[in-house]
């Protein structure tokens, strides 16, 4: 049976020259259906190096329902995408690790337009969409450090990055988080940092536009943030000299309105914030504290249960996300804890977790993550 979004299922659609032009067999020998298979079984990132093998496979990967095929194939496996910063050139890099394999990839460089965009990005991603979407930043303007509103996409099926609609506002040190297919930025950087207002739009990768929200009404000292079921939750956390209790608001994409984040969410967000399952985790920074779970329906944070992130390998800064009840926390050097979450088996522990640590290659020693996301390829 023929795959669905197959050449054989297109060709009806073309013209006799472009039809002659297409003819050409994926694999000579083959039945196309078993052809297309073997293609849609090609691990990021070859599709986009088996695009240079013929017109034929370069029309097939490049086909848009090709990747949603993968995808509802189950072939699609997920991905750690890092940004890193390297010390000894004070640049930046995109690293992709497969976390089966344990293979690592460098992915081509960013289109910036000045200099250097290395500080205050914020990033998001359309995970089982294969895309990474990487906004704003200060960069390095006639020697001085400006913010930029730039919007960078990375889709895994092509490898390659494009440079989309600007933001509506230069932007730094800000949020971004996906909702529903969308992209939401929260927060913008004036010239100082007493220019920070809470500006918030909202980018449809389908038309290439921006579309101003509401505003969160409040100025963030510093912003973190996090979309569980649909919703983006945006905090500024503890800063010292923890005088005052941290500020918070949520957005719901539906009414678009922000309201107030609850005490006592806000009070116990006390580390980096990763959404498994529709939960929202938080993984202290310092200290040895163990990881915690947010209770919604009593306001609460339990701690998780098992073992602790092994600190002895992990040094700070951390970058996190995760999937597929799986978190992965990547450190100073790109070494990364996969935390593996399951049930609790008792009264005392709702979840538990069990940590495995996948060190990194010498080469990255100079290396500090900036942003962790994880993309289907």
């Amino acid at each position: 049976m023929p795959i669905p979004g197959s050449s054989s299922t297109t060709m009806g659609t073309e013209g006799p020259e472009e039809s002659d032009k297409n003819s050409e067999p994926l694999i000579p020998g083959l039945p196309e259906e078993i052809a297309e298979l073997c293609l849609l079984f090609l691990p990021y990132p070859y599709q986009a190096l088996a695009r240079s093998v013929s017109s034929s496979w370069k029309r097939t990967i490049t086909d848009a329902s090709f990747l949603i095929y993968k995808t509802a194939l189950s072939l699609s496996l997920p991905y750690i995408f890092i940004l890193a910063f390297q010390e000894s050139t004070a640049s930046i890099q995109w690293q992709s690790l497969d976390p089966r394999s344990r293979r690592w990839f460098v992915l081509p460089p960013m289109p910036c337009p000045i200099a250097a965009c290395q500080s205050g990005i914020a990033c998001a991603s359309l995970p089982r969409q294969g895309k990474l979407f990487v906004l704003g930043g200060n960069g390095l303007r006639s020697g001085a450090e400006t913010a930029t509103h730039t919007t960078f996409v990375y889709a895994t099926s092509t490898n390659q990055w494009s440079v989309t609609s600007p933001m509506p506002f230069k932007r730094s040190f800000f949020a971004a988080g996906s909702i529903k297919g969308k992209i939401v930025a929260v927060g913008e950087s004036g010239p100082s940092t007493t220019d920070q207002i809470a500006a918030a739009d909202c980018y449809d990768p389908e038309s290439d536009t921006w579309t101003e929200v509401a505003t969160l009404g409040m100025r963030l000292v510093r912003y973190d943030s996090a979309v569980v079921e649909n919703r983006m939750y945006v905090t500024e956390g503890w800063t010292w000299p923890f005088r005052y209790s941290p500020r918070g608001g949520v957005y719901d994409p539906d009414e678009n309105r922000w309201r107030m984040m609850s005490k006592g969410m806000r009070e116990g967000w006390s580390g980096l914030s990763v959404v498994l399952g529709g939960r929202l985790f938080v993984i202290p920074e310092y200290g040895d504290c163990p990881m915690k779970v947010y209770v919604p329906d009593d306001d609460t944070w339990r701690y998780v249960g098992g073992e602790k992130l092994p600190r002895e390998a992990m040094k700070r800064p951390f970058a996190v996300n995760g999937v597929e009840g799986r978190i992965y926390v990547v450190s100073r050097g790109l070494h990364v804890a996969v935390g593996k979450v399951f049930e609790g088996n008792n009264k005392k522990w709702e979840f538990r977790v069990e940590w495995e640590v996948m060190a990194a290659p010498e080469t990255f020693n100079g290396f500090s993550p900036l942003n962790c996301q994880v993309l289907y390829g």
